[in-house]
């Protein structure tokens, strides 16, 4: 005799069909759930690495300030009306101070100097009045990584010496959206040119000194510079969908001695 009545072993019979049917379902349920759970779990991830590979680079989100905060932002730069403010943006080491003390007539390590090789380790910004009482102009060095409020500012400089970056594509679009103007600088000119001229052969230390090689090893490695830099910006803004613009390559020697009146 068995358990069940045999009347009843048809319900039990299926009892346990909807009891495993019921299980399957279950288990295709969790594994729906689980599998979503993972994608949006690898969704999030992505997303936080993307912000943090973004801050990490220098770029911020785009911010549109309202009245207030333009004034707020005023208020910490400490900007003053009748004065053109100028603010400089470039990463560690691309030679913002140095170009400020160029453009303000002055050497580095000079009495009034901005500080030059020194690592920036704060969210700040360095404000630096022209010393010639018939200019009124106010230079700003700006890092990378407060670029947030170049809004309120009359123009930019955006510098760069060795690669011209996202980052930097994502301040001339910020400057364009405000309508201010912007001006792409390459730096340390002459520390490029003198490396390409060793590329080329020529190494006046130990001994090659002719004049007129130099000369012509010079204007080579000058044409080569200019070329390599034009092609360096061009690319980048067309990845950007940009429009081409022009390029300003200093030095800051010659700029110094232009700014003092003197022959370069």
């Amino acid at each position: 005799m068995g358990l069940f009545p045999q009347s009843v072993l048809p319900l039990v019979a299926v009892g346990a069909v909807a009891v495993v049917v019921h299980a399957h379902v279950s288990r295709s349920q969790a594994k729906r759930v689980a599998r979503a759970a993972h994608e949006e779990m690898q969704r999030t991830t992505s997303a936080k690495e993307n912000v943090e590979k973004q801050w990490r680079e220098g770029i911020q989100p785009v911010v549109t300030p309202n009245l207030v905060e333009r004034e707020i932002a005023k208020m910490r730069m400490q900007y003053q009306e009748g004065l053109f403010h100028f603010a400089v943006v470039g990463i560690a080491g691309s030679g913002k101070s140095s170009l400020i003390n160029a453009f303000r007539g002055l050497r580095n390590r000079e009495t009034g100097s901005a500080a030059t090789g020194v690592a920036e380790t704060t969210r700040v910004f360095n404000r630096y009045p022209d010393l010639d009482p018939r200019q009124p102009v106010v230079w700003y060095d700006i890092p990378y990584f407060n670029a947030q409020g170049l809004y309120i500012f009359d123009g930019i400089i955006v510098l760069f010496a060795d690669r011209f970056t996202g980052t930097d594509i994502a301040i001339l679009r910020d400057s364009a959206r405000s309508n201010i103007p912007a001006y792409i600088v390459r730096s340390k000119a002459d520390q490029h040119i003198e490396n390409t001229m060793k590329e080329m052969g020529y190494d006046g230390v130990n001994g090659n000194n002719d004049p007129g090689l130099r000369d012509e090893l010079y204007r080579e490695a000058c044409q080569e510079f200019i070329e390599a830099t034009r092609r360096d910006v061009r690319s980048n803004l067309e990845r950007a969908n940009l429009p081409d613009r022009r390029v300003y390559i200093i030095s800051n020697g010659v700029l110094l001695s232009a700014i003092k009146g003197q022959t370069p």
